[in-house]
């Protein structure tokens, strides 16, 4: 499959990269029928997708069932009146019934609209109005049908309501019943063009409303590198990628660059992440290759790792945010599995990568995938020095890089702010050392200046994650006379901790702070709360925090 898409498909070094990648782009590209039925007709038995859950079920799909599943889907949907340009909206979870809908959707030409679970009917109705969602695919819980059905008086332009189960409340549609009474899928004579939008994200909205990232039927193809070239993915992997189908990160982790490279995806559907139950399905099912925010490895490496074989992995990665030193050498220390960090947007594929043939720098991004023309400017407009801070940004004078989205839908105002006079600005500041490898310093309404200097909230965060003390934290500047701005840390502490909260923790994590990371960064003021402010998919909501401040 591989072959069909680039000449290259194994490199030595980041110049053999650079050089010789090539991503060749089929006309009228379109994943369902170009790579899903391409594996069902070559290799039919291969295996596709292994789908268990928190009650001890488990499905192993291969291309053969996902070809004949997703036709069906597809010809269901169509009598729902469901084609080309449409958009439905998907809340199901890690139910294997999400790559059934999304795949049927992609062959239909239609749009597909992952969302989370944790979606209220305020967020319902103003997702329904702004995309003109025609249909909702929903995992069949009541709390997830009471918000459904409570936003519908005011969402005009959904049609069909469909349930995958346990619960069909009344005026939801029964999937599994749907498909099974389908008739034999026709494909439609015109699907889609390769300009066409495929796939939209509401951004996470850590300020204002959340935005429509649209993509491109392309899309699936930026994610080559992610799947074959950061994952490290061959045909004989098993794949787990911890993330819930509402988030981008499926589409990245557990989707397109997946099956391109003909892994097996692992699926773990359960209800609350326990470190153990991870632990115990990577011993169980021989999982070969796990990729995870740096969090979720925190987790992990505080089990007693003793107690599972974690001999079949081969190879992990993280995202999210930057990998803290400590974590990486336990990890390694105990798997002999060195950690490769990537970075990327909803706007994006993976832009940077640590990649097989490097050698890790943790707490770094890596450096550029080929596919992005990637530079960091200053707020003067120059190209950053190594060293010197300066924001990401895409150059895009030449032509829009494959997996770079298409637009802010319906917000060409939004969509001119951030991509203009050939350049795409990611709103992420970075810095990158004598080597290229790049350095996540914050969002750039995020870095704090003081007394001259830029301070970006993830170094100080990551300094004091690693004091026992500390669960959480979110860094912002409060305005200061004399430096302008000072740094503040708002923690969560650990259960152990919360009777010592006062002074004397105070100092002790502001001395830790100036031991771990340059001393100018320390926090000179703390506040101690029950819980951060987030958006709906767990984004810190710095720009709360701040706001109170000033209030």
């Amino acid at each position: 499959m591989l072959e069909r898409f680039i000449e290259q498909t194994h490199f030595t070094s980041q110049e053999d990269f650079i050089k010789n990648l090539r991503i060749k782009v089929p006309e009228n590209f379109n994943f369902g029928y170009d790579v899903v039925d391409v594996w069902a007709a070559e290799e039919p038995e291969r295996k596709a997708l292994l789908w268990t859950n928190d009650k001890g079920e488990h499905i192993q799909f291969t291309f053969a069932d996902l070809k004949k599943y997703t036709d069906m889907t597809a010809s269901w949907f169509q009598s729902l009146g469901i084609g080309r340009g449409d958009k439905v909206m998907l809340i199901l979870k890690r139910r294997y019934e999400f790559w059934f809908s999304i795949i049927a959707l992609h062959k239909l030409g239609a749009v597909v609209i992952p969302a989370t679970h944790l979606l209220t009917k305020k967020d319902i109705v103003y997702r329904c109005n702004a995309a003109t969602i025609k249909m909702i695919v929903a995992a069949g819980e009541e709390v997830i049908t009471r918000h459904i059905i409570d936003a519908m008086p005011e969402s005009p332009s959904v049609e069909k309501l469909v349930s995958v189960g346990p619960e069909h409340p009344e005026g939801f549609e029964d999937f599994h019943q749907g498909i099974e009474q389908a008739a034999p899928f026709v494909r439609p004579q015109q699907v889609n063009t390769n300009d066409d939008i495929s796939l939209m994200y509401f951004t996470s909205g850590t300020t204002g409303e959340p935005k429509m990232v649209a993509h491109d039927f392309t899309y699936p193809l930026g994610h080559i590198v992610t799947g074959s070239f950061w994952h490290n993915l061959h045909p004989n992997s098993l794949h787990l990628t911890i993330a819930d189908t509402g988030w981008g990160k499926a589409v990245w982790g557990k989707l397109y660059g997946q099956m391109i490279a003909g892994a097996n995806i692992f699926v773990y559907d359960h209800e609350k992440f326990t470190p153990a139950d991870i632990l115990q399905k990577i011993h169980d099912y021989h999982i070969t290759s796990l990729c995870a925010p740096p969090t979720i490895y925190r987790f992990l490496i505080r089990e007693d790792l003793t107690k599972y074989d974690l001999s079949s992995l081969e190879y992990c990665t993280t995202a999210g945010e930057a990998l803290n030193y400590s974590v990486y050498e336990t990890f390694k220390r105990i798997t002999g599995i060195r950690l490769m960090e990537g970075f990327g947007q909803t706007e994006t594929t993976l832009t940077l990568a640590t990649f097989p043939w490097m050698e890790p720098k943790p707490g770094s991004m890596g450096v550029p995938n080929p596919q992005y023309d990637i530079d960091l400017l200053t707020p003067d407009g120059r190209s950053a020095e190594d060293g010197e801070q300066g924001q990401i940004v895409i150059h895009t004078d030449k032509g829009k890089p494959l997996g770079l989205f298409k637009e802010y839908y319906r917000a060409p105002e939004l969509t001119r702010e951030a991509w203009h006079d050939g350049i795409y600005y990611t709103g992420d500041v970075a810095w990158r050392d004598e080597d290229g490898y790049y350095w996540f310093v914050g969002r750039a309404d995020d870095v704090i200046k003081s007394s001259g200097y830029r301070i970006g909230p993830f170094e100080v965060e990551s300094a004091l994650m690693t004091h026992p003390a500390v669960v959480e934290c979110a860094i912002t500047g409060v305005p200061d006379e004399i430096r302008g701005q000072v740094v503040k840390a708002t923690i969560v502490l650990a259960k152990d901790y919360r009777a010592k909260a006062g002074p004397e923790l105070i100092k002790e994590l502001q001395d830790h702070v100036k031991r771990v990371t340059a001393p100018y960064k320390y926090p000179r003021v703390i506040e101690f709360v029950d819980e951060l402010p987030k958006t709906i998919s767990g984004k810190i909501r710095r720009v709360e925090i701040r706001q109170k401040d000033r209030g």
